[in-house]
């Protein structure tokens, strides 16, 4: 049996972060029906977005889709019965779209005290930036982690990866979801979760507690070019890690200790991993237990896994 059997989800949300937690909630066993808008998810046809239909049917694999006109009586009736059976309802419009439509929490919860209604937005359901519009990379810059991704030079650069729409809309989505779950069994009632992205990126700001060991500045975590111009990435941050890396490329004691002057340590290894071609990199360190590896191309990446053991999942045996 899996872990979510039986849990009914209604998914009002487009695009990246509440599809993927209603994928994720899906995979464990939900009977997830999307609501969508006749027009479909814009994801489905995004301009700029490379491959977008291929993502968008990763996303949404598993769930009945249902085009609606929420406007429209008809399809409204449409929606009622479902409102019935609802577990768990998931929104990701800007405040106050919901109540326009007349399906916001205040208005659902004396029908359906059970009912678990998770919000994704940008900025919370309240204070003063709630309706503004934002993206992943607006998210990132406003709570600081851009500045955590930078060159060298101290310029900010764009991520290859939607930090906030995943790791501060989705994951948390999903978290919370399941722990209000397990809450109704105890209380009976269900609750009203504001899942903000923006919020939720201060976890990433814990590393740069640690100064700028986690951004370039340390030698022991840091990318290093080969001579063929691949990228070695290096995280050797314990000590016998650290010793291993040392004794593979053989850096001079005089450098091993790399608090006195990480810059000139920086400089050293750059020189000596540039003299050699990634492959024997990779080659002499399969003999070292170290942590060190290969930049790969994205193509390389494996078919989407999502991170719940198979044992919980809807093909559980």
């Amino acid at each position: 049996m899996s872990a979510l059997e039986g849990i009914n989800v209604l998914d009002f949300t487009s695009r990246l972060p509440g599809p993927l937690a209603g994928l994720l909630l899906a995979e464990a066993g939900a009977e997830v029906t999307k609501i969508e808008g006749p027009a479909g998810d814009p994801l489905d046809n995004a301009l700029g977005w490379p491959d977008a239909s291929h993502t968008y049917a990763r996303l949404n694999r598993g769930k009945r889709i249902l085009r609606l006109d929420l406007k429209n009586e008809r399809d409204r009736a449409t929606l009622e019965p479902l409102l019935e059976t609802c577990d768990v309802l998931l929104e990701g419009f800007r405040p106050g779209v919901m109540a326009r439509l007349k399906l916001d929490y205040a208005m659902l919860m004396p029908r359906y005290p059970r009912l678990i209604y998770c919000s994704i937005s940008g900025y919370g359901q309240s204070g003063p930036d709630a309706g503004r519009a934002g993206h992943d990379l607006t998210y990132l810059a406003g709570r600081g982690v851009l500045s955590l991704l930078a060159t060298d030079a101290g310029e900010a650069i764009v991520p290859g990866v939607l930090l906030a729409d995943i790791a501060a809309g989705s994951y948390p989505a999903f978290m919370n979801v399941v722990l209000a779950l397990f809450g109704r069994e105890r209380s009976g009632r269900g609750t009203h979760l504001d899942v903000a992205m923006s919020r939720n990126l201060d976890m990433f700001v814990l590393g740069a507690r640690a100064g700028r060991l986690f951004t370039g500045g340390s030698p022991r975590y840091r990318i290093y070019r080969t001579r063929d111009g691949r990228s070695l990435a290096v995280g050797a941050l314990e000590a016998n890690f650290w010793d291993a890396f040392c004794a593979c490329i053989a850096l001079p004691n005089a450098l091993r200790d790399d608090a006195r002057d990480p810059a000139a340590t920086i400089r050293a290894i750059d020189e000596i991993v540039g003299r050699k071609d990634a492959r024997e990199w990779m080659d002499l360190l399969e003999g070292y237990d170290t942590c060190a590896a290969l930049l790969e191309p994205i193509d390389t990446a494996a078919p989407l896994e999502l991170p719940l053991a198979p044992q919980l999942c809807r093909d559980a045996r």
